[in-house]
């Protein structure tokens, strides 16, 4: 019975730790998709006109913003998965 239990209990944590870790390169996934997108409205901008430029250099800080906060969520679910 003891041993059923700890088995029980081993396969519940490591199956916690694999979620923490796919949570982990989801995360890093999105940030990195932000990141591009961010290059992609910053460059745009650079050649676009007045009204469509302060568009894009509003696009590129929102993707920033999302691109910090997904990273940062990445880099907690991969410290839980340490610990």
């Amino acid at each position: 019975m003891r041993k059923s239990l700890v088995t029980v209990l081993m396969l519940m944590l490591s199956g916690f730790a694999f979620a923490q870790v796919g949570t982990s390169v989801s995360e890093t996934g999105h940030a990195a998709s932000e990141k591009t997108k961010e290059v992609g409205d910053t460059m745009k901008s650079g050649v676009e006109s007045q009204p469509d430029r302060s568009i894009d250099k509003a696009k590129a800080k929102v993707h920033k913003a999302k691109a910090h906060h997904h990273a940062h969520v990445a880099k907690e679910a991969a410290k839980d998965a340490t610990h």
